[in-house]
């Protein structure tokens, strides 16, 4: 059984720059779930995928617990949770072109105009998620809010770097344009309606 303490990664131990393939053993392609929350959709992931590396960032503390002792359970050795702020460490901390996939799945939208300043997807957060990408991976988004889609939808158009391409992929968890992480499933009891954007880096 993979150790929690190899699973759950202090990120003050990985210095100001941090370079996630440290946190593994070989040099396989490394892709990174923004808001993992109980791991579920990393969990299938790493499972189909042991030839790629999987890093989940969640803030809750609860969730991030869970996670991590969710995917040291199942004895899996290409994943590692993050407990930090996601702009944070991707705007500031990432090395470019260190992922070859980026999922965000149900950002928190922050519905209250006063709040909205507080969301994830912005010009300056997208410029540095498209640095941390390598040439040819993908950037992959879905909410549940249709007002921070448009959003969204205004943010990502405005980087030439980003190729649109379909949202269902297989090789990256979506079937039927379904990624299955906890949020989604609970959402679709609800009767939610998803929107979905998908990119290739150029």
């Amino acid at each position: 059984m993979t150790g929690l303490d190899t699973i759950a990664v202090d990120l003050g131990s990985l210095g100001e720059q941090t370079d996630l393939s440290s946190l593994f053993d070989n040099d396989h392609p490394i892709e990174l779930e923004i808001g993992c929350g109980k791991g579920g959709f990393l969990l299938r992931q790493a499972q189909a995928h042991p030839e790629r590396n999987y890093v989940g960032v969640e803030w809750a503390n609860k969730y991030y617990k869970f996670a991590a002792d969710r995917m040291s359970r199942w004895s899996l050795t290409n994943v590692r949770i993050l407990r930090t702020d996601a702009k944070n460490l991707v705007m500031h901390r990432l090395l470019p072109g260190c992922l070859s996939a980026m999922h965000i799945y149900h950002p928190d939208p922050w519905p209250k105009k006063r709040h909205q300043k507080k969301r994830l997807i912005q010009p300056d957060f997208m410029t540095a998620a498209v640095h941390t990408l390598s040439m040819g991976a993908r950037l992959a988004i879905q909410t549940d809010h249709a007002e921070y889609f448009e959003q969204i939808k205004t943010v990502t158009s405005a980087r030439p770097e980003l190729e649109p391409i379909p949202f269902e992929d297989a090789e990256h968890g979506t079937v039927g344009e379904a990624v299955e992480t906890n949020f989604e499933i609970k959402y679709q009891r609800e009767g939610r309606s998803f929107y979905r954007l998908a990119f290739r880096r150029r």
